[in-house]
């Protein structure tokens, strides 16, 4: 999924005994293809929704465990024959299953003003989905995330203020052994609230494959269709293979109301390489609850 930072990401920690469950629903609108070189190609159209749900609790002040399933659906809304030449997308009409599992486990060092959190998250799919064509689910490969989450509250410098970065390395299952798939991403977020119950977001974030394989593009730049996917085993995993690049932006809005916040969130894709263009809508909900009390609280 993309769009905003998920909880197994954050820095702060919820205290001991504290945990939280957030239902979201997603919204991708895949509008084409940024190409090797940056040339855009209106193909290959297609809308992905998603809903996640996850649980995140706190097992001390300091350690905390977070762990999801998302379930999309995914379908081809461009222009016949589909460019990937699958049945799945030929069809035009809706494909739907769950996706990864994924948990995560998350150390917080610092204080209530500044935390360093280093984390570790693994996403399992939930069964052999179909990875082939736009209308797919996701990828179908393990994956394993290290890395660590840093936050700030600026209270001596802009009262409220809050900022956020966080970057992961991820090992990728390779489904070839000669096309490394490992990636870096990032993202940095600001958020302040307005007033007592709304809390504005601001983020951009990122991602870089390390390995995969570039398709080229039609300007021949740096080389013409299918550029390094040049052996039928590499180009019907495509899917799978390719070098993504991007940078994405985006801001939204939380609503707190009593033991529940009520969140909307917008991102949109502002550079990529190899990869979908587009933006991407969230809805969704956290509700909180206290162990320690035994009742809800905020």
């Amino acid at each position: 999924m993309c769009g905003p930072v998920r909880a197994a990401a954050q820095a702060f920690t919820a205290p001991g005994g504290m945990g939280s469950v957030t239902l979201a629903w997603q919204w991708v609108d895949n509008t084409g293809h940024r190409l090797t070189d940056g040339y855009y190609r209106e193909r290959g159209q297609s809308v992905t929704t998603s809903a996640l749900a996850e649980l995140e609790y706190g097992i001390t002040d300091r350690l905390a465990v977070t762990a999801g399933v998302p379930f999309v659906g995914a379908k081809y809304t461009g222009a016949l024959p589909a460019p990937s030449g699958r049945s799945v997308d030929a069809c035009q009409c809706w494909h739907a299953a769950f996706q990864d599992f994924g948990a995560s486990l998350r150390y917080r060092f610092g204080t209530n003003l500044w935390a360093v959190t280093p984390l570790v998250r693994f996403d399992v799919p939930t069964h052999d989905y179909n990875y082939q064509g736009e209308a797919v689910v996701g990828r179908n490969l393990r994956e394993l995330h290290v890395g660590a989450a840093a936050g700030l509250r600026l209270t001596r410098v802009v009262p409220k203020l809050n900022v956020q970065a966080t970057y992961l390395y991820t090992f990728v299952e390779q489904p070839l052994p000669d096309v490394p798939l490992d990636r870096s991403s990032g993202a940095f977020d600001v958020g302040y609230p307005v007033g007592r119950r709304w809390y504005f977001r601001g983020t951009g974030a990122w991602q870089y494959t390390h390995g995969g394989l570039r398709a080229g593009s039609p300007t021949g730049n740096p080389f013409p269709f299918p550029g390094e996917l040049n052996t039928p085993e590499r180009l019907s995993q495509r899917d799978r293979l390719i070098k993504v690049k991007y940078w994405q932006a985006g801001g939204g809005l939380t609503y707190t109301a009593g033991p529940v916040d009520v969140f909307a969130f917008y991102s949109k894709y502002v550079w990529g390489r190899d990869a979908h263009n587009g933006a991407v809508y969230n809805l969704g909900l956290t509700y909180y609850f206290d162990l320690r009390r035994g009742m809800a609280t905020f």
